[in-house]
């Protein structure tokens, strides 16, 4: 099945009138109100500054907080930090902590699945963008028992009783005060409330839609995520999308140290100042045996589509090459299950000190390194044969 949009029996479903209305007159009153004040009577600094801040503070709490946080619990933080994020997550509208929670990890379970992803991009950009919010449907229905824990956090709870109270107040009284106290009333409200708003929207739902349709997939193709930096560039992170959709407990998404992943910064500065703890990582192991799974898929696709262009003797060279770092894969993957086995044996028996003696981690960083040597051979056969 492509991603085009699908024809489906509930595309006809209710319209939500009050996101369908929030959702078509902010817009239009940015693109009237922000041009004829700019030209009319000028944004000052304080407004321009003020955008910035209500983004990131709006865009920090939906990423760190909604998603790694209390969407997929990859670390806990302390109270005044998840304060902080249902404050500026509720001014970011994008619903309550648990609701869209609950909906994520729908959306995690069910990935690309048209009847059961609220947002699945396999209905089309359109649907999987903005339009899974402006109608009832059945996909996006609200289902608390895959909650349990947000419906016990005090916090979340308090947010989503008084959800309103809290995206009014931050949506207009905040910004018409910081615009009252630097002399800018309406200039504040345009910019850092209004613009930051649309922004703050748009950006969050590119990861639902363009982060499944633009891009790499590194890590798995069992489903539409891609890894895209440019998006990542945007949402704070969470644009290396096929890696958090295989290895969505680990609270980065961005794993080499040249990406950019400011969430992942965050949560480890707030870790050094005790203010973060428990931080989720997949193995290392694991991360590079899933990218050499999928290489190994891209070299034989490259061998397949190139038999035309190749003699008998020269693929069938290249076959047995890749027949055999198979085999040094699958060497030690198994290697690495029994390290595994053995540790949590020892590991009962108290016996860790016994493991670094004999060298267990030495031989770990050997698989590790083995692995990523497999890798690039593979890479140098497909492009050989590209």
């Amino acid at each position: 099945m492509t991603t085009d949009s699908v024809v489906r029996s509930d595309e006809h479903a209710p319209i939500n009138w009050v996101t369908t209305i929030v959702f078509t007159l902010t817009p239009l009153a940015a693109l009237i109100l922000i041009p004829w004040y700019g030209l009319t009577r000028g944004f000052s600094m304080a407004a321009w500054i003020s955008l910035f801040v209500f983004l990131w503070a709006c865009g920090i709490s939906i990423t760190a907080g909604y998603h790694r946080l209390w969407s997929h619990r990859t670390y806990q933080a302390h109270w005044s930090v998840r304060c902080f994020f249902a404050l500026f997550g509720a001014m970011a509208m994008q619903h309550s902590i648990l609701v869209w929670g609950s909906q994520h990890r729908t959306h995690h379970l069910f990935v690309d699945d048209v009847d059961k992803d609220p947002y699945s991009a396999k209905r089309g950009f359109w649907f999987s963008h903005i339009g899974w919010i402006l109608r009832d449907y059945p996909s996006g229905r609200n289902d608390f028992t895959n909650a349990g824990d947000l419906m016990r956090d005090p916090i979340v709870m308090f947010q989503h009783r008084h959800y309103l109270a809290l995206t009014l107040a931050t949506n207009i009284a905040l910004p018409l005060a910081v615009g009252w106290v630097v002399g800018d009333v309406w200039g504040v409200f345009l910019l850092g409330g209004l613009l930051r708003l649309i922004v703050n929207h748009h950006f969050t739902w590119f990861i639902n839609s363009l982060a499944h349709l633009w891009g790499s997939q590194p890590y798995t193709d069992e489903n539409t995520a891609r890894d895209n930096p440019v998006l990542a560039f945007l949402t704070y992170g969470e644009g290396y999308h096929n890696f958090h959709h295989i290895f969505q407990n680990d609270y980065r998404n961005a794993v080499k140290w040249w990406q950019y992943d400011p969430t992942k910064w965050l949560i480890a500065g707030l870790a050094s100042v005790g203010l973060a703890s428990h931080r989720k990582r997949v193995p290392e192991l694991w991360i590079q045996r899933a990218r050499l799974a999928m290489q190994f898929k891209r070299t034989e696709r490259t061998l397949q589509k190139r038999q035309s262009r190749f003699g008998d003797e020269q693929l069938e060279s290249a076959r047995a090459r890749v027949a055999e770092e198979y085999a040094a894969f699958r060497k030690a993957v198994d290697d690495w299950a029994k390290l595994r086995d053995q540790w949590v044996a020892d590991r009962k028996q108290r016996l860790l000190q016994k493991w670094e003696e004999t060298g267990f981690r030495l031989r770990l960083r050997e698989i590790e390194t083995g692995l990523k040597l497999q890798h690039r051979r593979l890479r140098a056969i497909s492009r050989a044969y590209a």
